[in-house]
């Protein structure tokens, strides 16, 4: 083995390989080393047998390097996407509790989705100086999907394209491309065999008038946290937007109406409590209790339809729904890494009482739910 894939492998593999892979590491490699084992070294508490005295577990001596210094040597010698992936094992998988105790630590960590999703399933067990840091953390990550989203929702909610009108307003979502292809095929280069796009034309919008009701019902069980947090954040788009007005309802085996805070999305993952069971019959009564002109009206249902209560007043609720002409979609659920989670019976048995189903990204809800409403 050469000496770079020695070095390599002692990397990957720790401490203990370091007898067979030429033995410790200096300089930057070192700090790697020692950085790496003060997190992944505890796989090896209770299982490592000592050669010093047979015992296990006392081959791991005790790391000299504390949780905050850890984070720090972390920033210093890792990129930022290995930094995320060590950060988020340090809090999910091994529970270094250091970093959460401490505001100006949190404060300090990467803000991204993993982390937010880590601090909601913890904050019941944090102490009250943090809340506020926990929150600064939130809405950072909150603000910045908001960002990635929110222009799909507009340009999908706010008005079908008029391909009569033509518009200044440059976006991809605009763009005519049979009207820009006419318009310049007088500087097509033959030599080319290219067209030359001098001025390209872009359709103008179709401004909705008459409002509409959208009521979000989310399922807040334990299993549901990626789903909650891009429903609270849709939900406060939607709130922005002037011809909708949002219902926001969230339930496991009670229900709780959070319209008041929909323009809110950080307030909202703050109050939800995740976990418990599920009564989506009991959810969607209330919701249908909430209608008031159901031609006009969508209810999106957001879970992973396991419904833990006897399924009568569920498929009862959707058919009288379907019947009044509510618009009702079924948004299923999606793991981490946006895969569809969720009952397929039950989806099916919502879907032959008129609910349309489909497990989509928040981007192809919003052109989903543009579709419901044209």
């Amino acid at each position: 083995m050469s000496n770079e894939a020695a070095r390599r492998w002692r990397l990957v593999l720790g401490r203990y390989a370091g007898d067979n892979l030429g033995g410790g590491l200096n300089g930057r490699d070192g700090e790697i080393d020692a950085t790496l084992d003060y997190l992944y070294g505890r796989e090896y508490a209770g299982k490592v047998r000592s050669p010093r005295n047979g015992q296990r577990g006392a081959g791991l001596d005790p790391s000299q390097i504390k949780a905050l210094d850890w984070l720090q040597r972390s920033r210093k010698l890792f990129p930022r996407e290995v930094l995320e992936r060590v950060q988020g094992h340090a809090l999910d998988r091994y529970g270094i509790r250091e970093l959460l105790d401490d505001p100006a630590t949190l404060l300090s960590l990467e803000p991204n989705q993993a982390l937010a999703r880590t601090l909601l399933q913890m904050r019941g067990r944090m102490n009250a100086a943090t809340l506020d840091a926990v929150r600064s953390v939130i809405r950072k990550v909150v603000e910045e999907i908001t960002r990635t989203l929110r222009q799909d929702f507009v340009n999908a909610l706010q008005g079908r394209r008029n391909r009569f009108r033509q518009s200044s307003l440059r976006s991809f979502q605009n763009f005519d491309w049979r009207a820009t292809i006419g318009a310049n095929l007088k500087h097509y280069d033959p030599q080319l065999r290219r067209l030359l796009i001098e001025r390209p034309r872009f359709n103008a919008r179709i401004k909705r008038q008459l409002p509409w009701d959208v009521i979000l019902c989310v399922d807040q069980s334990g299993s549901m946290l990626d789903s909650v947090m891009y429903s609270a954040i849709v939900a406060g788009i939607l709130s922005s937007l002037p011809a909708v007005r949002v219902r926001l309802v969230v339930f496991d085996t009670n229900v709780v109406d959070l319209s008041h805070l929909a323009h809110d999305p950080v307030q909202v993952l703050l109050t939800v409590q995740l976990g418990g069971g599920t009564d989506i019959g009991r959810a969607m009564q209330y919701c249908e209790s909430l209608v008031q002109s159901p031609q006009r009206t969508v209810l999106a249902l957001i879970s992973d339809f396991m419904e833990g209560a006897m399924p009568g007043p569920l498929l009862g609720s959707v058919k009288r729904l379907n019947e009044a002409r509510v618009k009702l979609l079924g948004l299923a659920a999606l793991d981490q890494e946006a895969q569809p989670v969720y009952d397929h019976a039950m989806a099916q048995r919502l879907a032959d009482r008129g609910m349309q189903v489909a497990a989509l990204t928040p981007t192809h809800f919003a052109q989903w739910l543009a579709e419901a409403m044209a």
